[in-house]
């Protein structure tokens, strides 16, 4: 049996991108399930450089006395595990919620979350059911989960679904974390000791559009990749060593051919070599883009840039009937 360990706050993360119809009852129902607690909580809107009025609506919302919300702007899009961290760098509670801005997975959920973390995991998880995405998307994450479990060893069904719950001091490991590029759930995962899934609900986007463009979605493949480990340039190397002992012993084979069939059949075999060339520069690009990935992550660890550059705070003061509501 795990050890219950003891919640008195609960802090909701929430990236906001250009949702400016989703907020209104995005923050309807986070209360009303924050409210079904009954333990103090607050919500963190992350305003990741959104170009609609999702700033000014996060900011009039932030400055509603008692609201529990707290809004963090970004001066400019950094990304959603950015913006993540962004409002990690700013929770008070025991057990940290993140929870996107689309509804596609409904706030509902929330209480289930604490209730599993109260129980003592250290991070609490969700697999989506009967997911409404697209099937590139469904592909793409059975893809991505595919890999990650792979490299990582860690066996958890959706990395891709972002509500999920972490501890105090997880958030606090991740938060001293001196690496640019981070993926939350394998970064959280990588120091919890426990670890739980939940099955969650999941539905169809209400308002807007995903924000994952196939582009988007090829870096992100690449960023997990050589996030995660350095298996692929060891990979690299061992195909590069068997690639050139083929290419050797073919070489060779060429030769005797050449010496006991005559010129003519070296003629007619151009289109192997041309073949074989071709295999030869399409795994140096795979290399070189491989090693581009690599290198220019040296290059952003050196320069050393925060991970965000938070443009203001805005949280409104609890008057003194409401401090003496939550002290009772």
């Amino acid at each position: 049996m795990i050890e219950s360990n003891l919640i008195l706050k609960v802090s909701i993360v929430i990236p906001v991108y250009n949702e400016k119809e989703s907020l209104p009852e995005l923050i309807r129902r986070v209360k009303a399930a924050c409210n079904k607690l009954n333990l103090d909580y607050e919500i963190l809107l992350v305003d990741d450089g959104s170009c609609d009025q999702s700033n000014q609506i996060i900011t009039n919302l932030a400055n509603i006395p008692n609201s529990r919300i707290i809004g963090i702007l970004l001066n400019r899009n950094y990304g959603q595990h950015s913006a993540i961290m962004a409002g990690f760098s700013h929770t008070s509670g025991d057990l940290i919620i993140t929870l996107d801005a689309d509804l596609q997975n409904p706030p509902e959920e929330i209480p289930n979350l604490v209730q599993a973390a109260q129980q003592g995991y250290d991070v609490v998880g969700t697999v989506r059911q009967n997911r409404q995405d697209s099937w590139f998307r469904r592909s793409t994450s059975h893809i991505i989960n595919h890999l990650i479990q792979k490299f990582t060893g860690k066996i958890m069904g959706d990395y891709g679904c972002m509500l999920r719950a972490y501890r105090r001091h997880i958030v606090d490991a991740m938060l001293n974390c001196q690496e640019r590029n981070t993926f939350i759930p394998i970064l959280a995962n990588t120091f919890a000791r426990t670890t739980i899934e939940l099955p969650v609900a999941h539905t169809e986007r209400e308002f807007g559009s995903s924000k994952y463009s196939f582009l988007r979605l090829i870096n992100l493949m690449y960023d997990l990749i050589t996030c995660l480990t350095t298996t692929p340039l060891r990979l690299l190397s061992i195909i590069g060593s068997l690639i050139a002992i083929v290419g050797f012993i073919f070489s060779l084979i060429l030769i005797l051919l050449r010496l006991l069939l005559g010129a003519k059949w070296a003629g007619d075999g151009v289109f192997m070599l041309f073949a074989v060339l071709f295999i030869f520069i399409g795994a140096q690009f795979v290399g070189m883009g491989l090693l581009g990935e690599y290198i220019g992550r040296i290059y952003n660890d050196v320069r050393a840039r925060p991970r965000y550059f938070i443009q203001s705070v805005i949280q409104a003061q609890k008057d003194a009937s409401s401090i003496q509501e939550i002290k009772e």
